[in-house]
Formats: structure tokens, C-alpha cells, sequence
């Protein structure tokens, strides 16, 4: 990619965000007008919204895919958080996106375990079987912590959309792993998040109150948790995967990323969106054989027929 090609890119408008659920999007008159009377009580509407992730059912791949694995709770401040792991030797995380599952990135383990990787994926708070109704980047951060002291040391990460946010915040915080793949990782949540919100009809003095709110009840700035303000201090190889038709998040900002992470990879694919990207074959095949060449196991793993006949947990 040309300079030229990069600024153009960079300026692009075609900023995109994910599609609140219907039953938000009829309440947008509200929701401006709310903003408009009262900005402070918009503000803390947004912030509940903001916090909440969705969730939606596991279906039946992923249940028989945690079926072989072993489960384990890790404490995470004052919550519990489910992880399972498959196989044994070197450590590879898995890290969901935003309203996702650990066993949406489920495709990726046996193609590791076989390699002679240990696999973990979790529930960040607030996601799939955890208890918590509320989430943010920052419990995502404290999980990915308290998982690499609890089970680590993590020396792959293979993170999915916020998720890798958060797992890029932890690196450039000294987790040692040998290798990152970010799959559509977006590169300014500032913007996406403000896009999300005025596309319900909160207003710009809503909005900032509601990011304010945010920051101060975590104590974190959210120009912190930017990867491009620490992207070009980071040595770890990465490989950023993203689709042309990512509707969530614009295949500019995985771009962006690569361009500077130094000595990153950029993968671009087509026709695969936001998350069928994750179960697709060339990207597992592409991203496992990524992250083994880095990790090195010592020890093969086991092969398909006796990963098949694993004991269910």
C-alpha cells in the first residue's frame, strides 16, 4: 500500500457501525429528544446501554466444542470467569468481541492442539456464561491479566474485534507472547462508539457526558485504549485478518493497524463480514500455522483421531 493509498484511506468517510437491534432503533425519537431536554439523564442511559453487552444463544458447534474441554473459573476481581482448555503445551488465547462467546473462535483450536498448543478460550464479563450483566474493555483487559497468571503463560493470542483491543492493551503492557492475530480489530473507538450512539439519536453534549462517565468510573481514558497510540512502540509479530465486507468494523481500520505495528502482516479477505470470517477454513489454516511458527511447541499433539476421542469434561 502506497502512502497516498494509506492517507486516502485514513481520511476515508465510510466509517461504519454495527446496527443497534430494531426495538432501539424505534426508540431514536426519544432517545434525541431525552437528549436534547435533559443531556445529563441521556448521558446516563447511554452509559447503561453502553455497558451491556448482547447475548445470544451458543449454538450446538460450539456446545459440543466446550463438551471437550476443561473447564476451569478464574477469579477476575470480584467476578468468576468460565475459560476451557484443550491440549497441552504453550499457551494460545483465545479472546472473543463485544456481545461474542469463547466459543465462537473454537474453529482455531484443533488445528493448534494438533500442533502441540494448549488452547484457552473464556466468557469475559458479561458475555456468555458469565453471571455479570454489564461489560467494558477494561474487564476484557483484567480477564486476559488474571487468565495468563492463572493459566499461562499466554504465548499466542488470536483475538476477535474489541477483543483485540483489549488483548493489544495487554501486550503493549508486557504480556510476553511469541505471537498476536487480530481478527477485525478496530482502530478508533472513539469514533465507533460515538457513531453507534448518535445513529439512536444521542446527541453530541450526551454523548461526551456519557464517555466522561465511562472514563471516570474506570479510571482510564479512552484515547488509552487506542492501539494506534501505542502500535509503533510494540516488537510482538502480528497478523491482522479483516474483511473488505466487514459491515461492523471498516476493513480500514485493520489496515491502519498493520500499518503501524511494525513488522505486522495484513490479511484481507472478501464476502466473509464480521464473523463468518471466524469459521472460515483458509483464515484458521492461515492464522494456526501463524501463530505455531512462533510459539514453537515442543512436543506434537495429538492427532486428529485421538483429538476426536477426547473425554468429554
Amino acid at each position: 500500500m502506497t502512502d497516498h493509498e494509506f492517507l486516502a484511506m485514513q481520511n476515508s468517510t465510510s466509517v461504519r457501525s454495527a446496527k443497534p437491534p430494531v426495538s432501539l432503533q424505534l426508540l431514536r425519537p426519544a432517545f434525541a429528544t431525552l437528549s436534547a431536554l435533559t443531556p445529563s439523564l441521556a448521558a446516563r442511559l447511554a452509559e447503561r446501554m453502553f455497558l451491556r453487552p448482547p447475548r445470544y444463544p451458543a449454538p450446538t458447534r460450539e456446545r459440543d466444542a466446550l463438551a471437550r474441554a476443561r473447564r476451569t473459573i478464574v477469579q477476575v476481581g470480584g467476578s468468576r470467569v468460565t475459560t476451557w482448555t484443550w491440549g497441552h503445551g504453550p499457551v494460545v488465547l483465545l479472546v472473543h468481541g463485544w456481545g461474542g462467546r469463547g466459543a465462537q473462535l473454537a474453529g482455531f483450536v484443533e488445528p493448534l492442539v494438533v500442533r502441540g498448543c494448549s488452547v484457552v478460550a473464556f466468557d469475559a464479563p458479561g458475555h456468555g456464561v458469565s453471571p455479570e450483566s454489564q461489560s467494558s474493555i477494561v474487564a476484557f483487559v483484567e480477564a486476559i491479566r488474571a487468565i495468563d497468571r492463572a493459566l499461562g503463560p499466554i504465548e499466542g493470542v488470536i483475538a476477535h474485534s474489541i477483543g483485540a483491543a483489549a488483548a493489544a492493551r495487554v501486550l503493549y503492557e508486557g504480556l510476553g507472547a511469541q505471537a498476536a492475530v487480530f481478527i477485525a480489530p478496530p482502530a478508533d473507538l472513539i469514533l465507533q462508539s460515538h457513531t453507534l450512539l448518535e445513529s439512536l439519536g444521542f446527541g453530541r453534549t450526551a454523548r461526551e457526558l456519557m464517555q466522561a462517565r465511562v472514563e471516570g468510573r474506570f479510571g482510564v481514558t479512552w484515547a488509552a485504549l487506542d492501539v494506534r497510540g501505542y502500535a509503533p512502540a510494540m516488537s510482538t509479530p502480528l497478523r491482522v485478518v479483516h474483511d473488505r465486507d466487514d459491515n461492523e468494523v471498516p476493513w480500514q481500520d485493520g489496515a491502519i493497524i498493520a500499518r503501524e505495528w511494525p513488522a505486522a502482516e495484513l490479511t484481507l479477505t472478501g464476502g466473509l463480514g464480521h464473523r463468518r470470517i471466524l469459521r472460515d477454513a483458509s483464515v484458521i489454516r492461515d492464522v494456526t500455522t501463524f501463530v505455531a511458527a512462533h510459539v514453537r511447541p515442543s512436543v506434537a499433539g495429538p492427532t486428529n483421531a485421538e483429538l476426536m476421542a477426547l473425554p468429554v469434561a
